[in-house]
């Protein structure tokens, strides 16, 4: 036998012998064919959502700041004017009113309701009796609708018959007019939004409550803490991520309030209760001025996006 017989030449691209052969890593980028199929499947399902979205918000949004540029009035095409929409708003004494009214209806309404919708879930949050009820009670007005609730605050607020000054005189107080005083005008607004929007805070602040480590609490009172101080230093902390939430969604509604203007003041007396939609409202249905009711809405974007990056960034260290 010769020596090539005996010591088999083995190739270069073949192991030796008795060696285990190692799989090379894939290639970076390399997608399986089962992932591709997944992937495709993925894209496949929300494909009727994302078409939603496209058509009944995104193209909207776009044709909204399209038409904002322009003197669009429903009858007549569409003429590009740039920023003559823009400035014309903030030099109408009315819009820059609204903004204003805005400002305080929300400067209001959202911490108010905030403060009073913790406290009301804290206490309905200890187990007392008849609880379920009374969680109702605070929740109803945020699922009835706004007219209804309008029409009832109509007749509270009513100068002659309303219960409010029949209130007021059984105690030797004078009644006022409530929705006709520019003086007091606002603020009756302001307390009816405030009083609705209590309901879905409180249920906020109930589902974060009930995440909350009870051993933190018995630890505070091993330590003596009081109830207040356990509020103060356990409860409004591990509540941070939920007051964010309520805040934001709070700024967004109180900026967008419409039905109770509409139905309770019309806007008025003297515009005291004008806010920024009832005026996009004004100049789209009333005077047909799509142009400037598109430019309006893009204020009122503007300030929305403003607020929520701005409380954004105040909590983005906690978060």
């Amino acid at each position: 036998m010769t020596t090539t017989d005996r010591h088999p030449v083995q190739s270069d691209s073949a192991p030796p012998t008795g060696m285990s052969v190692k799989k090379l890593p894939k290639r970076a980028g390399h997608i399986s064919i089962a992932e591709k199929r997944r992937r495709r499947a993925g894209w496949l399902m929300i494909t009727p959502s994302v078409i939603h979205v496209g058509l009944w918000t995104a193209i909207p949004v776009l044709a909204t700041f399209y038409l904002s540029f322009t003197d669009y009035n429903i009858f007549d095409a569409p003429n590009w004017i740039w920023l003559d929409n823009y400035i014309e708003m903030f030099q109408d004494p009315v819009f820059v009113q609204s903004i204003w009214n805005t400002i305080w209806y929300t400067f209001w309404t959202v911490p108010v309701a905030m403060a009073v919708a913790v406290v009301v879930a804290v206490l309905l949050n200890q187990g007392l009796k008849m609880q379920k009820f009374y969680r109702t009670a605070f929740f109803v007005p945020q699922v009835t609708a706004t007219v209804a609730i309008a029409m009832v605050w109509l007749w509270i607020f009513n100068p002659q018959y309303g219960l409010l000054n029949a209130a007021l005189e059984s105690i030797g107080l004078p009644g006022q007019a409530w929705l006709v005083d520019p003086t007091w005008a606002l603020p009756s607004v302001i307390l009816v939004g405030a009083w609705q929007g209590i309901g879905i805070k409180m249920l906020i602040y109930i589902a974060a409550l009930q995440n909350i480590d009870e051993s933190l609490y018995e630890a505070a009172s091993l330590d003596g803490a009081s109830s207040i101080r356990k509020f103060f230093s356990i409860t409004v902390p591990m509540l941070k991520p939920a007051t964010f939430f309520v805040f934001i969604i709070s700024i967004i509604g109180a900026f967008q309030v419409f039905d109770q203007i509409y139905v309770l003041t019309d806007g008025g007396p003297a515009n005291a209760t004008t806010m920024m939609t009832y005026e996009v409202y004004r100049s789209a249905f009333q005077e047909f001025r799509m142009g400037m009711a598109a430019a309006q809405s893009v204020v009122l974007f503007a300030f929305l996006l403003f607020v929520t990056l701005i409380s954004r960034r105040a909590t983005k260290e906690e978060d």
